[in-house]
């Protein structure tokens, strides 16, 4: 799958999974319960311990996965994510080394910012698509606002996407969304819970789909 397809993929699912965990084990299963409810387009975070082990055994596993690796802050991780599968990278906040690795790579770059200042800067130094985090402080109003002067940004509210507001910031001109404990919730994750993350991820599904 080339950028250009990892690309369309994200904007057609409209919606990211993002796993946090403590630890690997549960993150396949968890994977697998998300692409059972509609949502096949998967972050890992480098926070996660054995992050890039667990991503290359994903990926193997699960090939209809669009798995891409998150909290990537520097070039190194760039090249050993796309070694471990990774089709797309995602940086925290504006990191230009990280930008130009994924570029050089031909990755999909989903580039950190929150300023209107730090959303240009990034896609001036190449991202496909800008994450704006933390969203859930200004929430839809704040993408709108961006897309006015900025109509040719990507924009991927991360934080504070929920099946209540999901709609709304794909209304207010997101490219796509991505979710995080709103959507992978702690307690189920901890509790192996797989059925009730795949109702939550069909729950997203059906929100997005009516924006």
């Amino acid at each position: 799958m080339n950028k250009s397809e990892v690309l369309a993929r994200i904007k057609q699912e409209k919606v990211i999974a993002l796993i946090r965990a403590d630890g690997p084990d549960s993150l396949i299963d968890c994977a697998r319960a998300l692409a059972a409810g509609g949502l096949t387009v998967i972050e890992l975070t480098m926070s996660t311990p054995g992050a890039l082990d667990v991503l290359a055994k994903a990926a193997k596993e699960l090939p209809h996965v669009t798995f891409g690796m998150g909290t990537v802050v520097n070039a190194e991780t760039v090249a050993q994510a796309q070694a471990a599968g990774a089709k797309f990278i995602v940086t925290p906040c504006v990191r230009p080394a990280v930008i130009a690795a994924g570029k050089e790579r031909g990755l999909a770059i989903l580039g950190g910012a929150l300023t209107p200042t730090e959303a240009y800067n990034t896609y001036e130094l190449g991202a496909d698509i800008v994450k704006v985090f933390p969203a859930e402080f200004f929430g839809p109003a704040f993408i709108k606002s961006l897309k006015a002067p900025f109509p040719f940004l990507n924009i991927m509210p991360t934080g504070g996407v929920t099946p209540e507001t999901v709609a709304d910031f794909l209304k207010a001109g997101a490219y796509a969304t991505a979710a995080g404990s709103a959507l992978v919730q702690p307690a189920a994750l901890k509790a192996k819970d797989w059925a009730a993350i795949t109702l939550r991820a069909k729950e997203f599904v059906a929100a997005a789909a009516r924006a």
